[in-house]
């Protein structure tokens, strides 16, 4: 295979002229961070957690008895997803092949061991991951190929046993204390965007219980109340168009709906008794934590500062351990204790990154109600500013009051920065969710719009320096805006996006596959029209301003094969544009890599504007 040639962004060796400002905005890429960590079950000592201190995010174990710390993988391209059995003596982790996403999941001891990693399951199949539950002697596992979906389960040392499989997407749900049920996310009625749950019966798979709520309104297995002999399900739904909870006996059928009264959406995890839940509740881009009570339906607060909330989980103790950060402060692994002390859990090897600027709410008007946006502000500024419309991906996700490296950069650039939580966004309702169904892409894009038009309006935005950037969707709709919205903006930065969306979905992973009949109502042999509506490469003629892209060569979610034909035809048309190629996936888990990114984009957007390289940040 020849390799590609495109013209090559020209990075400068700094991006600030004094030294304290470049070595502070390398230093918040660089500096170590941790995720919070996930313990075994019934060897709560023994820990794993990610973590970027060697350069590349990977594998750690926690020892907590002798509070001694070892790094378990050593890949080129890091690792993602691992956990621990439930007696404390395996770490699990997924091997895939330089982030292509594709793999097994191997184990190895959880004591160090000169033993390489071996296969965890005899006779699973290489393939995408759709879940993994691990018992005391039961393992549920799944996998995805372009056959469909494959779940699985071992009991013991015996042989692997097929427990489901079907064309459309499917995953393991929740394994039962006492290993007698498994509850599977299935999606047969052709929708993974909502998918249904099932309950079978283990050894025999035969099928206890199914829950559908039908067209337009998903449900998601939780896990199972931790106490054997237990077989409630804790279940997510959006029956009233918002996320929220119930608990369901799937033997008797007794279905409770809980009345949390909180006017976001609702997520959670049992305590380790079955007494209560921890439940996080999301709104506007923020997150607290409560504990709800299940015999007495008592809300308590569980006091945490304001930002982002991820991760929350309970101890056997009671404490809570989480992470947390804001727009302001860096991400920090914390513990709540009974007693109410709050603290941090654990502290990452060498220096904290510097702080950076708080982030501000603006509800916008636009065409499917109001658009909540949050933006930042160089710090000292007044008048209009060049401005950064960081799009995010997903499209179920969205922006949050939290850290962000990227945006504290960009800041000490001098841009101002707007986070847009554009239709299609989570935390907003069911409905604002599920309005790009059918016409996705030139959706969100109205919203962004919307917001472009007030940050100009309003005097923060410079109308002639409007950048749209993004990555993953947020790459697929900076494209996408660059052809249907040309007269907003000067200049484009797209990472890993969709470019040809036909392409795309031929080379995609058979999950995204699933993910996007759901989305535009068929394929594009079936709805052609629709597709080629909301393809980038449709748009192609229109576009007139400088385009970056950059692009991992192993993606499975957006393959490099439809970037290079959207790269192709930008060329014969001889629109200015430059790509950064690495060898990764869907982005890249190398903190170098991603830091060289970041400084390709600003050093684009820079020379596309005619910026000078200030002085200090």
């Amino acid at each position: 295979m020849e390799t590609r040639r495109d013209p090559a962004v020209d990075v400068p060796e700094a991006l600030f002229a004094d030294p304290e400002a470049e070595a502070r905005w390398r230093g918040r890429f660089t500096a170590a961070r941790i995720s919070v960590p996930d313990w075994a079950r019934d060897a709560p000592e023994r820990s794993v957690y990610s973590s970027n201190a060697s350069g590349t995010w990977e594998v750690y174990a926690w020892d907590r008895a002798s509070d001694t710390h070892r790094r378990v993988t050593d890949r080129p391209n890091g690792t993602r997803g691992a956990t621990v059995s439930t007696d404390g003596a395996w770490i699990w982790w997924f091997d895939d092949t330089d982030g292509d996403e594709f793999g097994t999941w191997v184990r190895e001891p959880f004591a160090p061991d000169v033993a390489k990693a071996v296969p965890a399951v005899e006779g699973a199949q290489r393939g995408y991951p759709a879940g993994l539950d691990l018992g005391t002697t039961t393992t549920a596992i799944g996998w995805s190929t372009d056959d469909g979906s494959t779940l699985a389960v071992q009991v013991g040392d015996a042989d692997l046993r097929t427990v489901y499989t079907h064309t459309e997407d499917a995953g393991i749900g929740a394994l039962s204390r006492d290993e007698t049920l498994l509850a599977i996310s299935h999606s047969e009625h052709g929708d993974s965007r909502h998918p249904a749950i099932r309950v079978l019966r283990l050894p025999g798979a035969e099928a206890v219980a199914d829950l559908y709520d039908g067209e337009g309104k998903g449900l998601e297995p939780v896990e199972f109340a931790p106490v054997a002999g237990d077989p409630r399900l804790l279940v997510q739904h959006e029956r009233r168009g918002r996320d929220e909870l119930l608990v369901w006996n799937p033997l008797t059928g007794t279905e409770t709906e809980l009345d949390i009264d909180l006017p976001g959406d609702l997520s959670a995890g049992f305590y380790p008794d079955a007494s209560a839940l921890i439940v996080a509740h999301t709104r506007a881009g923020r997150t607290t934590l409560h504990r709800y009570d299940l015999e007495s339906g008592e809300l308590t607060d569980l006091p945490t500062a304001r930002g982002s909330v991820g991760g929350a989980d309970v101890r056997p103790d009671g404490s809570v351990e989480y992470g947390w950060s804001s727009a302001e402060q860096p991400s920090s692994v914390r513990v709540l204790r009974p007693d109410g002390t709050d603290e941090v859990l654990l502290t990452p090897p060498g220096d904290r990154p510097a702080p950076s600027v708080v982030l501000e709410d603006a509800w916008v008007p636009g065409p499917g109600g109001d658009v909540h946006a949050l933006y930042s502000r160089p710090a000292g500024s007044t008048g209009p500013v060049p401005t950064l419309f960081m799009i995010h991906g997903g499209p179920q996700a969205a922006d949050e009051d939290r850290y962000s490296a990227v945006r504290a950069v960009w800041l000490d650039a001098g841009f101002a920065v707007v986070h847009v939580n554009y239709r299609g966004s989570s935390g907003y309702g069911s409905s604002w969710r599920d309005a790009i169904e059918g016409h996705p892409g030139t959706t969100e894009l109205e919203d962004v719009a919307a917001v472009q038009s007030w940050a100009v309006e309003s005097g923060l935005a410079d109308p002639a320096a409007c950048v749209l950037e993004g990555w993953s969707w947020g790459g697929y709709l900076t494209l996408l805006g660059l052809g249907v919205q040309p007269e907003r903006w000067a200049v484009g930065a797209a990472g890993v996006p969709v470019a040809d969306y036909v392409a795309a979905y031929e080379d995609e992973m058979e999950p995204l596959r699933a993910f996007d009949r759901s989305l535009f109502g068929g394929s594009p042999t079936e709805v052609p029209e629709r597709y080629r509506t909301a393809s980038p490469l449709t748009y192609v003629d229109a576009v007139t301003a400088p385009v970056l892209v950059l692009a991992g060569e192993n993606d499975p979610r957006c393959p490099i094969r439809q970037i290079d034909n959207y790269l192709d035809a930008l060329a014969a048309r001889g629109t200015p544009y430059a790509m950064v190629r690495y060898d990764a996936g869907h982005g890249s888990l190398v903190v170098s890599e991603t830091l060289n990114h970041t400084a390709a984009e600003i050093a684009f957007v820079r020379r596309a504007l005619g910026m000078s390289v200030p002085v200090a940040g």
